[in-house]
């Protein structure tokens, strides 16, 4: 099932001096490419990472990108990273029902996440923004406030939802659940975590969900590309300030890059993780990212 693994699965993650790191590849039906790069930015640790990774299951070439956002250590989010789409592909439903099979994934990563930690003194959290890549269907899951960005017939559209704890149903969810919603900086479950749904956070769990919420996406000729970052972008950058600044770059190695690059110059205070996929059904597959 992996065998295409070997060859283009990015998963090294190191750090050195904090500079970003970055790197590409292509489909080998040459219909995407892909391009990532991230960085601690202005914090002393690291807790983002990412993972892009082609596969070859049941004759489909499949593209898996995601995004994870750690709080309270890099446990999590590096859990999710290496577990997250093994556990997805090895679904009996991932070809037939995508939808139910990603659900399941998630919701099974979490509650392994969480018997490994039975032993830790500190939560640990994550949160995921993941894009799969199955036929002409962009299936993009999200928990947390990492977010995903496409750019369809030159327009930007948000193709996730921050879980933010003030929003009004997972305010709701939560109150419903025995817990609060209060102001402590930012609006916090339990005064505590700024997002309402993650990965991990054990002592929060009956809040702080990891269900998805999924958005499906043709993929045809006006789909450009793809954004998935974490919030250390988002903070300092709109969704059409980001989309502008990577249309002309045709490489999206150099796309995720010239993000990272602005969202430190604005200022961001956090870690920086950024990944386009471009589509390359309407502008054929000679640019593209390094191979891995």
């Amino acid at each position: 099932m992996g065998y295409l693994n070997s060859v283009l699965s990015s998963s090294s993650q190191v750090y050195a001096d904090d500079a970003p790191v970055s790197g590409g590849g292509l489909s080998q039906n040459g219909k995407f490419s892909y391009g990532y790069a991230s960085s601690p930015g202005k914090r002393s640790s690291m807790e983002d990472f990412y993972e892009t990774r082609i596969d070859g299951i049941d004759g489909e070439i499949v593209g898996l990108f995601g995004v994870f956002d750690g709080h309270g250590g890099a446990r999590a989010a590096e859990y999710v990273k290496h577990n997250l789409f093994s556990n997805l592909i090895k679904h009996p439903k991932f070809i037939s029902d995508t939808k139910s099979a990603i659900v399941d994934a998630y919701n099974h990563t979490d509650s392994e996440f969480l018997k490994s930690e039975n032993n830790q003194n500190r939560d640990a959290g994550s949160t995921a923004s993941t894009a799969i890549l199955v036929g002409d269907r962009l299936l993009v899951a999200n928990v947390g406030d990492s977010r995903a960005v496409i750019c369809r017939g030159g327009n930007a559209i948000a193709v996730s939802r921050d879980h933010k704890p003030d929003q009004t149903d997972e305010r709701q969810r939560i109150e419903d659940a025995g817990g609060f919603v209060m102001w402590a900086g930012t609006w916090r479950v339990g005064g505590v975590l700024a997002v309402s749904r993650a990965f991990g956070d054990r002592l929060l769990k009956q809040y702080v969900v990891a269900d998805p919420e999924i958005q499906e996406e043709k993929v045809d000729r006006s789909l450009e590309f793809l954004i998935l970052a974490s919030d250390g972008l988002w903070d300092v950058v709109t969704n059409e300030e980001a989309v502008e600044m990577i249309k002309p770059i045709t490489d999206p190695e150099q796309a995720a890059k010239r993000l990272l690059q602005e969202a430190y110059q604005r200022g961001s205070a956090d870690n920086i993780t950024c990944v386009v996929v471009h589509f390359l059904g309407n502008q054929g597959a000679t640019s593209h990212g390094g191979s891995v």
